[in-house]
């Protein structure tokens, strides 16, 4: 049977051209660093006063997740992407041809969580578990709740990964001209974009990036990292996994 060829690479070989100008990315940049601040100062307050965070009013802030995500995705692609003539999909590497391609990128989905899972098993023993003080409350509970959490969960799967292993990769590799420097930074400015979540967790999320980062290359598209990012979401939100 003849083999189906693999997808154009997404993501670059060193000296690819840019896909999007330098000063978006510069203002892409100070965007998550900025959120990046104040989630840290929310951190540090909730911490402090730990009747500060309720668990009332969550579906609104869902609500506003879910818009904050597809902002700024709308931003990558309307400001970047699109005046450099590079379509989301090349970005993401395609689409499934077949059936088992989906079923192939499930697996590898569910792969990439059970080696996170492990690496977080032995992280909690080294260094100690801990949870961030403004979390914990914003956790579904009911069932609308859990409805929503799941539409957050696919969104920040799609969002988040064709912002950081999609763009980010692509500007770092043209502005380094090197494939593990871009991957470490893609990495590194995910784990920061979750400052809210305080310093460990941060660094956690960035091997998180980088486990993620490595799977879209070998792969040649952003989707089965799409898919886990995505379960994983969704099973930390309702099952506490």
């Amino acid at each position: 049977m003849e083999s189906v060829p693999r997808p154009p690479a997404p993501l670059p070989a060193p000296g690819d051209p840019w896909v999007a100008p330098l000063w978006h990315t510069l203002a892409l940049v100070g965007i998550f660093v900025g959120l990046t601040l104040a989630g840290a100062f929310f951190q540090s307050a909730a911490t402090a006063q730990p009747g500060m965070v309720r668990h009332a009013g969550i579906l609104p802030l869902y609500l506003s997740i879910l818009l904050a995500e597809w902002a700024l995705l709308y931003f990558v692609w309307k400001g970047g992407l699109r005046r450099r003539g590079v379509s989301l999909r090349a970005l993401v590497g395609g689409r499934w041809a077949r059936p088992v391609d989906l079923l192939r990128d499930l697996g590898l989905a569910a792969l990439l969580w059970g080696i996170w899972k492990l690496i977080a098993l032995l992280w909690d023993r080294l260094a100690g578990a801990g949870a961030a003080a403004s979390i914990s409350p914003l956790l579904p509970r009911g069932g609308a709740e859990i409805l929503l959490w799941i539409l957050v969960s696919i969104t920040a799967g799609i969002c988040e990964e064709v912002v950081f292993r999609g763009y980010f990769y692509r500007q770092f590799a043209a502005l380094t001209r090197s494939r593990p420097a871009a991957m470490l930074l893609q990495a590194a400015l995910f784990g920061i974009a979750h400052g809210y979540q305080g310093i460990g967790a941060c660094a956690r999320i960035a091997v998180y990036g980088l486990l993620f980062g490595l799977l879209a290359i070998w792969r040649r598209s952003l989707r089965p990292g799409i898919l886990a990012h995505a379960g994983s979401d969704i099973l930390a939100g309702i099952l506490r996994l």
